[in-house]
């Protein structure tokens, strides 16, 4: 093509038509050039259907005997089931990825037809773990109703592959008949691999069972040193300190990193010696290779957190399930509107603060980066301890994240004091009519995910008077509760992805309302009360569906940052509606007429914003028309155009 490309840049205007016939023409080329070669069936090399996906792995430290150790039995033809035991944070998880990564490579003659890594944790739920054992073997699983029958069909499906099947974080005694996989045997020739904390969940099993030891002295210093920094070796007198803190990390990699992460340059020997002490304080009458052993060190790099809000901002993560990838800017917004990130004078402040907090935990090591770095996640003994802050004392959690619940908790378990529940991630549907937990202190409700869940009940909310963040996305709802207009404190409605939501309530009494996230839901019409709702910063009308926005909608909304409409719906708000939006830092949207964008234009032009701006504008579909049916804008009203808060640059 590069006449084509030649053409394009020496001549200020192609026209449609004789460009379209010149790509016509090249295509009907490349066709004959095709159909003219010779490729015989014994030339044709078929790439093998992949059988694992390889794991991010961390360089292991003293974990290599470990390893040398399970591989040999993994290559035994004897050995069928291995149980790889420890204390939470001693590095099990750590060596079994490398473990798992290498038997993607095997050799074609020993290679497994399917390498399996699954994460089981507590409490064990039977559906899921069958679930995620069908997804990995490609079995469906549609047509079983029960355990048993679904057990029979795994059993059946498996029989005949050669697996090795990794499954991570095991609390509870099961058998695998009960699950439905198949017993390792010398003639199948597949392998199970369990890591657990408990001994006695090898020995149920009937594990051949590997311990991971705390690491050395010398391994233990060497991995501190690696994370915070080896300069540190300079400061003066601080050897002898830095050897009896390490000490006190008990050989346990997880808490090495940790606290070597929140100590990371430090130079003042005094801060040191103080850290020492709060160590050895902390140990006291900790009995050796129990949880309290780990969590104890672990808390010590939370309590050395700078401020109760960066301390909030890390708590908060805990609500998310286990192993879960958080967006950042998604985990952001979450902390801006739950008012843990301080206010400042506009979102993108507040968004480079939540970007720094998030910096300073991940420098510390209470997280991890996930999904190159567009995601954080929290290693699962970090979390444990997270969980284990908030389930006493005030304003505690209730966190049943990503469980498969069936049944939303029972009212029992909705104590007073809770000031945050996650049940997200679950498969509730149901929720009994005359339930009305009576949670006078309640802030934070998460529903998020939960796609089987229809309908709430009107008395629902009627007991949680200081509900703040109500999170529905993504659940099956239809209709919203008129009770919902009674939560007089609520300034955050989370309702994205409710793809079946065909009616909400007047929102006018929602006065404290800050955020409304509507973006995929199910709506045909806007929601009544918009306007009265002069709080509301962030508002996001993206519904597919919604086939008009009135006039006067949002002109009243003065403090809104962001707005964003579909593109496609038609709208009658006017350019100077949005252009005289003086707070607002990110729109997304379009207009029916050149004269609204022109006003608009004009508009931003008079207030002298924004330097920068990006925009589109479509034709009609399906046609080669060069007049514009619908004008569509997009951009961002910054003062610096390089800034997407958004996107989390």
């Amino acid at each position: 093509m590069p006449d084509i490309e030649e053409q394009v840049q020496n001549v200020s205007y192609l026209s449609r038509g004789n460009l379209g016939r010149r790509v016509r023409q090249k295509i009907q080329h490349v066709r004959e050039i095709y159909d003219q070669g010779s490729f015989p069936e014994d030339l044709v090399i078929e790439r093998s259907p992949p059988i694992g996906i390889t794991l991010p792995t961390e360089n292991m430290v003293g974990e290599v005997n470990v390893k040398e150790k399970i591989w040999e039995y993994i290559m035994s033809h004897e050995v069928g089931i291995i149980g790889v035991c420890g204390i939470g944070g001693v590095g099990k998880t750590t060596v079994m990825k490398h473990i798992h990564n290498q038997l993607l490579i095997l050799d074609r003659a020993i290679r497994f037809e399917k390498v399996v890594w699954l994460t089981v944790s507590y409490p064990l739920n039977v559906f899921r773990l069958q679930d995620d054992i069908a997804r990995a073997m490609k079995i469906s699983l549609s047509d079983c109703g029960d355990e048993l029958n679904r057990a029979s069909r795994l059993m059946m499906a498996m029989k005949n592959v050669k697996y090795a099947l990794i499954l991570d974080d095991v609390w509870d005694l099961f058998t695998l008949q009960r699950i439905g996989i198949p017993k390792p045997t010398m003639e199948n020739g597949c392998k199970i691999v369990i890591t657990s904390r408990s001994i006695a969940v090898c020995n149920y099993l009937r594990c051949q069972v590997v311990k991971v030891p705390p690491l050395s002295e010398q391994e233990s210093l060497n991995l501190f040193l690696d994370k915070v920094g080896r300069d540190v070796l300079r400061i003066p007198n601080l050897e002898e300190i830095l050897k009896l803190i390490v000490a006190e990390c008990a050989g346990l990699p997880l808490a090495i990193v940790v606290i070597a992460g929140c100590m990371r340059g430090v130079q003042d020997i005094y801060e040191w010696r103080n850290a020492l002490r709060e160590l050895c304080h902390c140990a006291v009458g900790i009995e050796k290779d129990s949880e309290d052993e780990i969590f104890k060190r672990l808390k010590f790099s939370y309590d050395r957190l700078p401020n109760s809000s960066i301390q909030e901002c890390f708590l908060y993560c805990s609500l998310h399930p286990e192993d879960w990838k958080i967006r950042r800017k998604d985990l952001i917004e979450d902390w801006i509107c739950e008012g843990i990130v301080e206010k400042l004078g506009s979102r993108r402040e507040m968004h480079d603060k939540g970007n720094a907090i998030l910096n300073r935990l991940l420098n510390c090591c209470l997280l991890e980066e996930a999904y190159d770095k567009a995601c954080v996640k929290m290693h699962d003994v970090v979390r444990d301890m997270a969980l284990r802050i908030k389930s006493t004392g005030p304003a505690r959690f209730m966190v049943k994240a990503g469980l498969r619940l069936i049944k939303i908790p029972n009212e029992d378990e909705w104590n007073a004091d809770l000031n945050k529940v996650s049940l997200m991630k679950n498969e509730i549907s149901y929720i009994p009519q005359n339930m009305s937990p009576k949670c006078l202190m309640l802030s934070t409700l998460i529903l998020e995910g939960n796609n089987k869940l229809r309908q709430i009940s009107e008395c629902f909310f009627a007991n949680m008077p200081l509900l703040k963040f109500l999170d529905l996305s993504r659940t099956g709802i239809e209709v919203l509760p008129n009770s919902i207009c009674n939560l007089e404190y609520l300034t955050a409605l989370i309702l994205c992805g409710c793809e079946g939501l065909k009616r909400m309530p007047s929102l006018s009494k929602l006065k404290a309302l800050k955020k409304l996230d509507l973006d995929g839901a199910g709506l045909r019409e806007a929601p009544e009360g918009i306007e009265m709702l002069e709080k509301l910063e962030y508002l996001d009308l993206s519904c597919p569906n919604l086939r008009m926005l009135p006039r006067g909608k949002i002109s009243n909304l003065f403090h809104l940052q962001y707005l964003r409409k579909h593109r496609i719906f038609p709208s009658e708000i006017k350019g100077e509606e949005v252009a005289g939006l003086k707070m607002l830092e990110l729109f997304e949207g379009g207009f029916d007429r050149l004269e609204d964008f022109s006003n608009f234009v004009s508009k931003l032009n008079h207030f002298g914003r924004p330097s920068h701006y990006f925009m589109k504008m479509e034709g009609e579909t399906g046609t080669e028309r060069d007049s514009l049916k619908f004008q569509a804008v997009r951009f961002w009203i910054s003062w610096d155009s390089t800034w997407n808060w958004m996107s989390g640059n």
